[in-house]
């Protein structure tokens, strides 16, 4: 995966892990066969060999082919026992060697993209091949180490979103929700006693001084 050169994800995290200076290695003997592929190895070691969570390697490619990574990693168990395993093997950084595609593009490798979980290490291994022979000088550059934060793991939620609540589980509430077949019930009631006023409703028109059907000659003489 490219990278960005100065974006947040290279600096965010970082581990000031010391970077050994590249050890040349050939394979096969160097004076019998020289066509022979020879492979640089850069150690990064973390301070006073602390182990850490490893989330991202970036670097810049300087016509390195492909790329393996292999770590430290300790037992978090038995912290004397310690191995180097791979996390990486063979990555292409230059699709084509015969271009310059990837030569000199800076690159990030996250922990989604290795072959086991990379926590608990206390060195880097990176193990660099050429696409031929002929090339003798190769590398990386402005090779940088970030680890895992609190972040990572345990996201922080905005409190508008960290008030939902989650699907599955009833809402807490300090008044306690009435029962929804008592609320229908009384519902029903309420309609009820409607309709039976509706029904006994008189449709006669009373008079101003009508008094039990008659007029009331006392009421009419006063009007």
């Amino acid at each position: 995966m490219d990278l960005i050169p100065g974006s947040s994800s290279m600096c965010d995290n970082m581990v000031a892990c010391s970077i050994k200076a590249p050890v040349s290695l050939q394979i096969g003997n160097m004076f019998t066969d020289a066509a022979n592929l020879g492979v640089l190895v850069i150690d990064a070691v973390s301070p006073e060999c602390t182990s850490f969570n490893l989330q991202e390697i970036s670097f810049k490619n300087n016509y390195t082919a492909f790329l393996m990574v292999r770590l430290h990693k300790q037992d978090p168990n038995s912290p004397g026992n310690v191995k180097w395993v791979t996390c990486l093997r063979n990555y292409q950084l230059m699709p084509c060697p015969h271009t310059e595609e990837g030569a000199q593009d800076y690159f990030s490798i996250s922990r989604q993209q290795m072959l086991i979980e990379p926590d608990n290490i206390t060195a880097v291994r990176l193990i660099l091949r050429p696409a031929f022979s002929v090339w003798l000088n190769f590398g990386l550059e402005d090779i940088r180490i970030s680890e895992t934060g609190k972040e990572d793991s345990e996201k922080t939620l905005p409190s508008w979103l960290s008030s939902l609540t989650p699907v599955g589980q009833a809402p807490k509430c300090q008044n306690a929700i009435p029962d929804p077949d008592k609320i229908s019930s009384s519902i029903q009631q309420m309609w009820a006693l409607t309709e039976v006023m509706q029904s006994s409703k008189t449709t006669a028109r009373v008079g101003r001084f009508d008094v039990d059907g008659c007029y009331d000659i006392n009421l009419l003489s006063y009007t």
